[in-house]
């Protein structure tokens, strides 16, 4: 293959690559402003807290515009030929491909301490848990979890005992989330849709025996080499890019004379 038709064949790649990766930006984007101003029919359907729905919408849109940003300068960078722009996709791509990389030895590196943070984070939301009313995000969150993962508490339901404070209100301490109760008939892995809030303890068969911190290692267990594979595949994507991306800036020109001269 020619130079020529080697580098055309590179920007063409490149560019519907990237056009892609455009269109998805906007999709993730219109999805996140869907969730955010539609968060109650969201929640009816998925029965999610609205805190984590406004969270996932952040979420969604960061993604979302870094995505479509990236897409714009590589798709008309590659079109147009245009070097700086293909020299800040390249600087930006790099610097999401190290900022990734510098996470992922972060957590495994304090994976204890992070450990011991989560745990102390959710006892303490426990602790706090409102005796009446509604909970406030922070609750409403941690109701999901138990929720979802069919736990209470995070070491176990006992969790929920605050007998060792005198202060402390009693008919509170006889009281757990209504979140910990399984629905009758249930099983641990269709958890009812509880109301937020404080329940009466009930009989030890109907709450949730494994506490969230099981749930959690479990989850992350089962889904490990989903995790991982979807990691690598994001990596590998990057490096393709950046190679392809750093091939065209370093011999790209408007009348590919750059690479035909070194023939």
């Amino acid at each position: 293959m020619s130079p020529k038709s080697c580098l055309g064949c590179t920007k063409c790649f490149l560019f519907l690559l990237n056009l892609f990766f455009f269109f998805l930006g906007i999709l993730l984007l219109a999805f996140s402003f869907w969730v955010l101003f539609d968060r109650q029919s969201f929640a009816a359907v998925l029965g999610s807290p609205l805190v984590s729905l406004r969270v996932w919408s952040y979420g969604f849109s960061g993604v979302g515009i870094v995505t479509m940003l990236l897409g714009f300068l590589g798709c008309l960078g590659a079109l147009k030929e245009v070097k700086v722009m293909l020299g800040l996709y390249f600087g930006l791509l790099l610097l999401l491909f190290a900022a990734q990389i510098t996470v992922a030895i972060i957590v495994y590196t304090q994976r204890s301490a992070l450990a011991t943070k989560v745990a102390t984070y959710a006892e303490e939301l426990i602790w706090g848990y409102p005796a009446q009313g509604p909970p406030g995000d922070p609750h409403e969150s941690w109701d999901a979890v138990q929720q979802q993962l069919s736990c209470c508490g995070w070491k176990g339901p006992q969790d929920w005992d605050h007998h060792d404070d005198p202060t402390r209100d009693m008919d509170r301490d006889r009281a757990i989330a209504c979140s910990c109760l399984r629905a009758p008939n249930s099983t641990h892995k269709t958890p009812w849709m509880l109301p937020h809030g404080r329940c009466p303890t009930a009989a030890p068969q109907d709450i949730f025996p494994r506490g969230c911190k099981e749930g959690v290692q479990s989850w992350l267990a089962g889904n490990l080499v989903t995790i991982v594979g979807v990691c690598i595949g994001i990596a590998l994507g990057e490096l393709a890019l950046l190679m392809l991306s750093m091939f065209l800036l370093r011999n790209l020109d408007s009348h590919y004379e750059k690479l035909l001269r070194g023939l």
